[in-house]
């Protein structure tokens, strides 16, 4: 589809005043080629209220159904202002800045609306990095005293894969993982990095089993005797890692718990992949475009819930 944004605060105030307004783009960047029916599959349909029904089997359904918008009671355009303010922000935004930009009573409102914004940042099959990718851990918050090795008992334990581009850094992928075992790491590798590609990986034996897996292993191992550094052995995956940690102290003071992590560590990938993008406008609807993107799980049980509802009478897919 043509893409669609406002270009600053201004055209973004102006487009999304309403209600109407916001569900009509919605519905442009979750049907771009016009309304199927999530039942029958029919095109045809009319709207209802803030619905569609569908005129094939009278279902109805909403554009927020299935979406991180589903049964909210935010109005949109508060939503969309939301959506701009974050991905306008350059270090990440927290939920008390946004609570106090959007004139929220509740914190509690601030920190649900970025949570689910984060979840929306992960596009689902996105590409998986190619190339040569560097990959290594590191302990958000620091190792702790006394431990030996990669043992851990409270900070968190992150691995981090950076494609190389040149000299400088490409896309790149990180997930929370609970302990540098090779169970850990493969599938997070297997997730995040197309088969064929080089691993540059340190030592660490978890990552034996990548050159079975259909990788090139390469492998750095740091001797005491030389005087180069991880850093400099893996500069780009090393220098993610230092902006991570200097972004989640900068931006959440490091207030970030094991359990919502990895909602963090989406929106700083997400951050990162796109830190070349000139236009804000663009950020907000590539964030929108992933927003209204149906999760099938949830979607699915909105669906065949209907089922159960009497013949002759209008079935509500989402009715919010």
């Amino acid at each position: 589809m043509v893409e669609e944004y406002p270009r600053n605060l201004m055209e973004l105030e102006a487009s999304f005043a309403s209600e109407a307004a916001c569900r009509a783009y919605l519905a442009r960047l979750r049907w771009p080629t016009g309304f199927r029916c999530p039942r029958c599959g029919s095109e045809k349909a009319w709207p209802v209220r803030s619905l569609w029904e569908c005129g094939g089997c009278g279902c109805q359904t909403s554009v927020t159904a299935g979406t991180i918008f589903q049964d909210t009671r935010i109005p949109l355009p508060v939503w969309f202002r939301a959506m701009w303010w974050v991905t306008t922000q350059k270090n990440g935004a927290s939920a008390l800045g946004l609570q106090r930009v959007l004139g929220l009573k509740k914190y509690k409102a601030a920190w649900m609306m970025l949570h689910k914004l984060r979840r929306a940042m992960v596009r689902p099959g996105r590409d998986l990095l190619t190339g040569r990718v560097e990959v290594d851990e590191c302990y958000v918050g620091g190792l702790e005293e006394g431990l030996p090795g990669r043992l851990n008992l409270e900070k968190a334990l992150v691995v981090i894969a950076a494609q190389e581009d040149g000299p400088g850094i490409g896309r790149i992928r990180m997930r929370q993982i609970p302990d540098a075992s090779a169970a850990s790491l493969m599938p997070f590798v297997q997730d995040a990095v197309a088969p064929g590609s080089v691993i540059h990986t340190d030592g660490w034996p978890g990552y034996l089993p990548l050159g079975s897996k259909g990788y090139e292993h390469e492998v750095t191992f740091l001797k005491r005797k030389k005087k180069k550094t991880p850093s400099e052995l893996m500069p780009r995956v090393h220098r993610v890692i230092s902006l991570l940690k200097r972004w989640l102290i900068g931006t959440h003071q490091g207030a970030v718990s094991h359990k919502h992590l990895d909602y963090y560590l989406d929106e700083f990938t997400f951050r990162f992949n796109r830190r070349r993008s000139k236009n804000r406008g663009k950020l907000f609807f590539r964030l929108a475009q992933q927003a209204v993107a149906v999760d099938p799980v949830t979607y699915y049980r909105i669906v065949h819930q209907t089922s159960r509802k009497a013949k002759g009478k209008p079935q509500s897919v989402g009715a919010t």
